[in-house]
């Protein structure tokens, strides 16, 4: 057996550690500092000769010079396989709820249990006969994990073909026990089971990459029409503090039609993640009849929590979402937020004493973080089926300032801007983006898609969003000006745009209708938009434009409100018609 490294402690700074070590030991390896009884995780992050700069994740209080430390020969791993859904994991994958039965309300120091339950039994159906030829993710069998499939697959650590020399009868198995037995092309025997480990900083991605071309749909109106994202996309959303980032993603985690949901809270205060963990094993999934929870996986590393692992929580999120994109299942990535697992990345430099680059942050960022966007995408796997990883991340630029070096990194390398604004949050317009500064890559593939709904919806969109932008610059001349100082021709342009802002880019998150849109009534809303932005109104003066606009524009809310098949809805749409006389 090979024998790993060991090494003491020679100098601290903070929870970064120099040690002096013998025997081989690579980048990113785990490494377990001794404190009496107690052993504390930590990572190489820099390797100089014989010494060894590693980042522990937690407070090093009472760690002393020659200390000692074990390697694992290991880099830092999640583990895969079923049970993962519904968990809840710290930034190391350490299972929270497990951890709270053993420490009580506080965190323990170097305490780590395993991810995932080793007895728990699981119903084993084998997909696979004795002499097949495999490779890493072929399909071996399956288990019922929530309403899903969970495909148990070829480790993807395996490089080469197998041959498979034995298969367990279908049954209940733990995820530890032997389900596969194989050989490899040497004659060496591998035995397989539903466990398997992969490191979180390695893409995780076997099958071929296909061009995003299917929409997904939040049920939210400023995104789906003006702003939608394809699945295997990228989008991000920066913001001023209180400007509803947070409440944005707990809507995209609700309502987003996509099959599996990991929420990454990496750095985010504790009382919003705590509303997540509240709501969602109470809330049901309108697709499935189940507990939102059923298809979630939540990662905290919240801002009380310690800032080294925080940089490990949005690897640690990506890597289960890869896992299970390899079953053809459509997968989002939530995390929140960057900026403070950018901020722990500065941290980090300036201990190892780097060249700082802008506003300190290390030079490498903007590398790291389209690194971690490159991950996101389509697949192809081996039976022609299709699974997707789509990333958003908020960003918590200082001051809502976008210039800055975080928010623009992202800017390079996703393909939607969903940009929240202070002045619309604290007009009460939400959800809070801003038609204005916010933009897509997807409105071209995804107008192909909506032709089923309606036709030219790129044309549309372009049309909406030039009404708004010259509604905007007329009411800035009002504000100067007065409204006296305009024409009735720009004073129906202005309403006009009123109306798309308020009946259509607002929604009522507290409405139970109204908090989430399908796509067909969205189609039905827009259309109906269409025929207000091109018919020409004459009016005598401001207040009879004003008065009548204003008339439909509350009809067109309380539209909202009412469901697509009731009467009631019926003949408020008729009665709108016949006002505007179409």
């Amino acid at each position: 057996m090979e024998k790993k490294a060991t090494g003491t402690v020679i100098k601290a700074f903070g929870n970064l550690l120099h040690v002096l070590f013998e025997g081989d030991i690579k980048q990113g390896e785990v490494s377990f500092v001794k404190l009496g009884s107690r052993l504390f995780a930590s990572e190489v992050i820099e390797i100089a000769s014989n010494v060894a700069k590693i980042q522990v994740f937690e407070d090093t209080s009472g760690i002393k010079v020659n200390a000692e430390v074990e390697f694992s020969s290991h880099l830092l791993e999640a583990e895969l396989g079923p049970g993962l859904l519904t968990s809840i994991y710290d930034g190391l994958q350490n299972p929270l709820e497990k951890i709270a039965e053993k420490a009580g309300f506080f965190l323990s120091r170097g305490l780590y249990l395993n991810a995932l339950d080793r007895d728990k039994k699981w119903d084993f159906v084998s997909k696979i006969k004795v002499g097949t030829k495999v490779k890493r993710g072929d399909f071996l069998g399956e288990v019922k994990e929530s309403h899903f499939n969970h495909q148990i697959m070829v480790p993807f650590a395996n490089r080469g073909e197998l041959e498979i020399t034995w298969v367990a009868k279908n049954g209940s198995y733990t995820i530890e026990e032997t389900i596969v037995k194989a050989k490899d092309a040497n004659g060496k025997e591998l035995n397989i089971s539903m466990l398997q480990r992969w490191p979180i900083k390695m893409p995780l991605i076997e099958g071929k990459r296909q061009s995003p071309s299917k929409m997904m749909t939040t049920g939210m109106r400023i995104l789906d029409t003006p702003f939608p994202v394809l699945k295997g996309g990228t989008f991000c959303t920066p913001g001023p503090f209180g400007a509803g980032k947070t409440v944005l993603q707990h809507h995209l985690a609700k309502h987003t039609d996509v099959d599996i949901v990991i929420v990454a809270a990496c750095g985010e205060r504790a009382g919003e993640v705590v509303e997540v963990l509240r709501e969602f094993p109470r809330l049901i999934d309108s697709k499935t009849n189940e507990p939102l929870i059923n298809r979630t996986v939540i990662i905290c590393n919240t801002s009380s929590m310690p800032v080294a692992a925080r940089e490990a929580s949005v690897y640690m999120a990506v890597t289960i979402a890869e896992y299970y994109r390899q079953m053809g299942l459509d997968i989002l990535v939530l995390a929140d937020s960057t900026s403070r697992w950018a901020q722990a990345m500065r941290e980090m430099s300036g201990r190892l004493e780097e060249i700082p680059g802008e506003e300190a942050f290390p030079a490498y960022l903007a590398s790291r973080i389209a690194a971690f966007y490159e991950r996101a995408g389509a697949i192809e796997i081996k039976n022609k089926k299709l699974g997707s990883l789509t990333i958003g991340g908020a960003v918590s630029p200082a001051g809502g300032n976008f210039e800055e070096p975080v928010t623009q990194s992202t800017l390079n390398v996703v393909g939607a801007f969903w940009g929240l604004s202070r002045e619309r949050s604290d007009a009460r317009k939400y959800p809070a983006i801003d038609p204005i500064i916010s933009w897509t890559k997807y409105l071209d593939k995804a107008s192909h898609e909506l032709k089923d709904y309606s036709d030219n919806w790129r044309g549309k969109v372009k049309k909406a969003q030039k009404i708004f932008v010259q509604g905007n610059e007329i009411l800035k001349r009002m504000e100067v000006v007065g409204e006296e100082g305009i024409s009735i021709e720009d004073m129906i342009l202005f309403l006009k745009s009123q109306i798309y802002d308020m009946c259509f880019l607002q929604q009522n998150s507290f409405d139970v209708v109204d908090a989430y849109c399908p796509i067909n009534r969205t189609a039905k809303m827009f259309d109906l938009l269409q025929t207000i932005f091109d018919k020409e109104f004459k009016f005598d003066t401001l207040d009879d434009a004003r008065n009548f606009f204003l008339d439909i524009q509350n009809d067109l809310k309380n539209l909202n409100y009412l469901t697509y098949e009731s009467s009631e809805y019926k003949q408020l749409l008729t009665r709108i018609k016949e006002k505007l006389n179409i």
